[in-house]
C-alpha cells in the first residue's frame, strides 16, 4: 500500500474519532509508526461503533509494512555464531550496536 493510501485512511480515521469521540489525532504519525497505530487501533476497537472497527481494520492492514523486525536476543546470535576468528569479533560489534540502537528506540517514547 502507498504512503499516501495509508495517509488517507489515517484521515479518514482521524476525522472518525473527532466526530464520535472527541479525539485528535496526527494522521502523519499514524500512517507513519507502527507504535502510535497500534495504539489507536486499540482505542477504536473499545468503542462499539462499527464504523470505527471497520477503518480500524483498513489501517491495521495498511500499517502492516511498518511492523518492526524484531531484533535477535544475545543467545541466538551466540548460538549462530562460532567464538573463532573476526568472525565472532564481528558477529559481537553487531550485536552490540543491536542493543545499543533497541535502547536507543526502547527510550525515545
Amino acid at each position: 500500500m502507498s504512503d499516501s493510501e495509508r495517509l488517507a485512511i489515517a484521515a479518514h480515521l482521524h476525522v472518525l474519532m473527532r466526530r464520535k469521540l472527541g479525539r485528535v489525532t496526527d494522521t502523519e504519525w499514524l500512517a507513519a509508526n507502527w507504535d502510535y497505530a497500534q495504539e489507536i487501533l486499540r482505542v477504536c476497537r473499545a468503542e462499539p461503533d462499527e464504523e470505527l472497527r471497520a477503518w480500524a481494520d483498513k489501517l491495521e492492514r495498511a500499517v502492516q509494512p511498518l511492523r518492526p523486525k524484531p531484533v535477535p536476543s544475545a543467545k541466538a546470535w551466540a548460538d549462530s555464531v562460532s567464538p573463532s576468528g573476526e568472525l565472532a569479533a564481528s558477529a559481537a560489534a553487531s550485536l552490540r550496536a543491536a542493543e545499543l540502537q533497541q535502547r536507543y528506540i526502547g527510550r525515545l517514547r
